[in-house]
């Protein structure tokens, strides 16, 4: 279990650290002329997520969660590629990346990286992980509440990227789930 802590901390750390780098980018994206959309579920977002850190740890301590060799190998496998693909789509991303939605005119499409096959490849992450870290320790309870809560947020966290693209006339930088508060949800495209 305090290898698993530790993990969850790590995870906690990483969404610490891209909030740090959501924060430089918003300043970026702001002396641009960027506008933010969505500010109404960001705080959603950010509970959410650090909600799905804490309930893996809640789950697995206070119902005795076993750690089931088979499953929490190739879940670890699953969240560590997870986090591959998160940082893959900051990196392409560059100063556009961030946990807002936020448009900054005039900025054409990106369409490298993750997103020459998928138009929303943070959120591909969002829910990989969300499955998957709280299974490395058989905390499946977490791992359904987070993904049905989470597969809610999406809905709307798409459709306002959709629409705050559409408002720039189909310009701008990616909107891009940066984590959650840390945990997963998006940015500026």
């Amino acid at each position: 279990m305090v290898w698993y802590a530790l993990l969850v901390l790590l995870v906690g750390a990483e969404r610490l650290a891209e909030l740090v780098v959501a924060r430089r980018h918003t300043r970026w994206s702001l002396a641009r002329g960027g506008v933010e959309y969505g500010r109404g579920h960001y705080p959603v977002m950010v509970v959410l997520h650090t909600g799905l850190l804490a309930g893996c740890l809640l789950e697995v301590v206070a119902l005795e969660r076993p750690f089931v060799p088979a499953l929490g190998w190739s879940m670890l496998a699953l969240a560590v590629a997870a986090q591959a693909l998160r940082w893959w789509c900051v990196v392409t991303l560059g100063p556009r990346w961030n946990t807002r939605v936020l448009v900054v005119p005039g900025l054409p499409l990106v369409s490298g990286g993750p997103y020459r096959w998928l138009r929303h490849p943070n959120y591909v992450a969002v829910v990989v992980e969300g499955v998957a870290l709280p299974l490395v320790h058989g905390a499946w309870l977490t791992a359904v509440l987070f993904t049905v809560a989470d597969a809610a947020l999406l809905v709307v966290r798409i459709r306002c990227e959709d629409a705050a693209l559409g408002a720039a006339g189909g310009a701008g930088a990616r909107p891009v789930p940066a984590g959650a508060g840390g945990g997963g949800g998006g940015g500026a495209r």
